[in-house]
């Protein structure tokens, strides 16, 4: 068995945590109770799905907002702080735990995501110590780049040969059953975890130098 050079994060609930109330009070507040719905019920479809593989825009998600939602007069911002308050932020303590596995591993992520999120992550939530993205990790693999979601098989080859790398030397860490299930299905080791804290204990970090 080879030995494990790569760690493989998921974002969401791995690294950042994630309202779901917030969100949907969020948009109900700006007279989107239908897009609510689509929140509350975890509804990953129409607009949000072609929003997070890569099939529309910014500017299109919003207008697609608006036509569902009719109530709903407000800016593309407002509509883009709706659905950023999804996200409450990544602990420091993580990005910490993340530089300690830096030292020992190449770190990639890889993430079904949207811009919408992924431009608000890397404004204010990767900026702890003074630090950007790039200190904590070597590339991000993101759905709606790639125009790929997991648990999709491709999503991962992709990964496997843009990264120059083997499923026997990935770890991956996720919070989805599924989306280890695939992972394993080609080979690559995976860590589920149910919380953004529980890789930290399993990944031998030295807690003591985390603290934040």
């Amino acid at each position: 068995m080879q030995e494990i050079k790569t760690l493989v994060f998921d974002f969401g609930c791995v690294l950042v945590n994630l309202d779901k109330h917030r969100c949907i009070k969020s948009f109900c507040e700006i007279g989107a109770e239908n897009i609510a719905t689509y929140v509350d019920e975890c509804r990953q479809e129409d607009l949000f799905h072609d929003l997070e593989v890569g099939n529309i825009d910014i500017s299109t998600f919003c207008d697609e907002v608006r036509r569902k939602a009719p109530c709903c007069k407000a800016s593309d911002e407002a509509i883009c702080e709706a659905w950023n308050s999804l996200l409450t932020g990544i602990p420091v303590r993580r990005l910490r735990a993340l530089l300690q596995l830096k030292d020992r591993y190449r770190l990639l992520l890889l993430s079904n995501t949207n811009p919408i999120h992924w431009e608000k992550s890397l404004k204010d939530y990767f900026t702890a110590d003074g630090k950007t993205f790039d200190d904590y990790f070597e590339k991000a693999y993101l759905s709606y780049q790639m125009q790929m979601l997991k648990p999709d098989r491709c999503i991962y080859e992709a990964l496997l040969n843009d990264s120059r790398t083997t499923p026997e030397e990935i770890l991956f860490v996720d919070d989805s059953v599924a989306n280890c299930v695939a992972a394993e299905q080609i080979g690559i080791t995976t860590l589920h975890v149910t919380n953004g804290d529980e890789w930290i204990s399993k990944l031998n970090i030295d807690e003591n130098n985390i603290l934040g």
